[in-house]
């Protein structure tokens, strides 16, 4: 027997796709004013005659590179995470703070910054909202090939990225590893699961570097992002 609550969506499963809904934002109020983001909340007509209280994190977005080389292994970094107050393994990301760059130049910037390698192979990999119910960010997440050391190497970090360790993990260990539950950052989930699946089909999902990224679009538009102007502040992710 089938358990189906309703409304149920009356089309095919290959027409899945998430899509923008206008909602009327009748008051908005900026509640704090950080760092690297901002703390919001909405007073929200949902259309139906209900009106609903919403606070969120206004988020600049971010992107990830799982950087991947010739012997199928994937970078992964180990960062302090304070808000969780865990060393969490990770693939390169950072955040898109830094006024008009396009979102596949701020990942090659963290590659080098990070992890002090460049790459003449990228791709998008798979884009997702981070925790969609809190927070408006944004991530995409790049597979990276055809690696080599930086030039001038990697620059000094600071704050939590003073000490990063590395470790280059084969894709199928990685795997393993998310599905036994000892790596749970969301961009290692996300980007080493993307990377096996893709690999599966020889690599026919990924998409061009450049390809549109619907879901920023929708969320830059509507403003529900924290935008930088011309100059890059602290942050740390």
């Amino acid at each position: 027997m089938d358990f189906v609550l309703d409304p149920t969506w009356p089309g095919e499963p290959d027409a899945l796709a998430d899509e923008p809904a206008a909602r009327t934002v009748v008051a908005s109020e900026l509640v704090v004013h950080g760092r690297v983001w901002d703390l919001r909340r909405d007073t929200v007509d949902l259309g139906d005659g209900q009106t609903v209280v919403r606070e969120y994190v206004a988020h600049p977005g971010a992107v990830a590179v799982l950087a991947l080389d010739d012997h199928d292994r994937v970078l992964l970094l180990r960062q302090y995470r304070h808000p969780v107050g865990l060393l969490l393994w990770e693939p390169v990301a950072g955040l898109l703070d830094v006024a008009d760059e396009a979102p596949w130049v701020g990942a090659a910037r963290e590659l080098v910054e990070e992890a002090g390698l460049v790459a003449s192979r990228w791709d998008v990999l798979v884009d997702l909202e981070n925790s969609p119910g809190g927070s408006s960010e944004t991530i995409r997440c790049y597979l990276a090939r055809d690696l080599a050391p930086a030039p001038d190497g990697r620059p000094d970090g600071d704050g939590e990225e003073r000490d990063m360790p590395h470790t280059w993990v084969p894709l199928d260990d990685a795997v393993a590893a998310v599905l036994e539950g000892r790596l749970t950052a969301p961009m290692t989930v996300a980007g080493v699961l993307a990377a096996y699946a893709s690999r599966a089909t020889g690599w026919s999902t990924l998409r061009p570097v450049d390809s549109t990224w619907h879901a920023r679009g929708w969320v830059a538009g509507a403003g529900r992002t924290r935008v930088y102007g011309s100059s890059t502040p602290d942050h740390a992710v």
